[in-house]
């Protein structure tokens, strides 16, 4: 029996509240201050910890493609209505954001200077699951209300965490069911709503491939800086490896997508 549009949201819905109860039950994350204790300290130029900062510049590209692609000309081509690449938008300048953010924390890795390295990824998380909703689920509410909401939450995560960090009991709860519930989520609304425009499954199943490799780089950064004679660390291919992530976003976007179509009634994807 074919589930109805409504329990087929409840079960998103019903996921990201077993999620946050989950959470709940746990006692406070602090963040480890090993975090902050990189395989590849090397300066280079005058810049301390130089392959970590310099390997932000991934970001930096797809980030100013990706607003090019979606502001300019080309996104008239890409989307059938303006109002779809709202979200897309959003998440390519948080994609360059983060450019900025993760440099100026890997100069002088604290918990102060993190800070400015998870806004701008909260954003990004946050405006991609915006703009899957809008394609597979409802176009008005991924579009409009939901984006800035969703993004205020990735924002209150972070600053959440900061402020727990200032009072002595850091807690990271929230910060870690923003960034890791969408990577449940996704295959899961791939699943329940397979009609689509613009976010075809193959594309978000090559970005959560490459996310889970950039937190295998990220777990083993030492390891994998032994691995190739202590000439690339983990967390410098890491960030290769995001920025890869963030590219087939924008190569998905450029990759016609044939024979799909809105219904205009109510604003859901249908796939002719």
């Amino acid at each position: 029996m074919a589930l109805s549009f409504t329990q087929r949201v409840s079960i998103l819905i019903g996921l990201a509240v077993v999620g946050l109860v989950g959470l709940l039950l746990l006692d406070p994350i602090p963040q480890d201050p090993s975090y902050h204790l990189f395989a590849d300290t090397r300066t280079l130029l005058g810049i301390p910890n130089f392959n970590d900062v310099f390997s932000n510049v991934g970001f930096a590209i797809v980030g100013v493609l990706g607003v090019q692609a979606v502001m300019g000309t080309r996104g008239l081509l890409i989307f059938t209505q303006r109002l779809d690449a709202r979200p897309y938008i959003v998440f390519f300048i948080g994609v360059g954001l983060v450019s900025l953010g993760s440099a100026y924390y890997h100069w002088a890795p604290s918990n102060e200077r993190l800070l400015w390295d998870r806004l701008p990824m909260s954003i990004a998380f946050m405006a991609f699951i915006s703009a899957i909703v809008a394609d597979r689920i409802d176009n008005h509410a991924g579009n409009t209300w939901l984006l800035p909401v969703l993004v205020v939450l990735g924002f209150l995560s972070v600053i959440y965490w900061h402020w727990t960090e200032s009072m002595g009991r850091g807690d990271l709860r929230f910060y870690g069911l923003v960034q890791f519930y969408p990577m449940v989520a996704m295959p899961l609304a791939i699943g329940l709503f397979p009609e689509h425009r613009y976010t075809a499954g193959r594309y978000i199943f090559w970005v959560l491939g490459w996310y889970a490799i950039c937190k295998v780089f990220e777990h083993f950064d030492g390891e994998v800086f032994a691995l190739f004679g202590y000439t690339v660390s983990g967390h410098t291919l890491k960030h290769y490896a995001a920025a890869i992530a963030t590219y087939v976003v924008l190569r998905m976007l450029l990759t016609p997508h044939v024979g799909a179509g809105v219904n205009a009634a109510d604003h859901r994807i249908t796939v002719r």
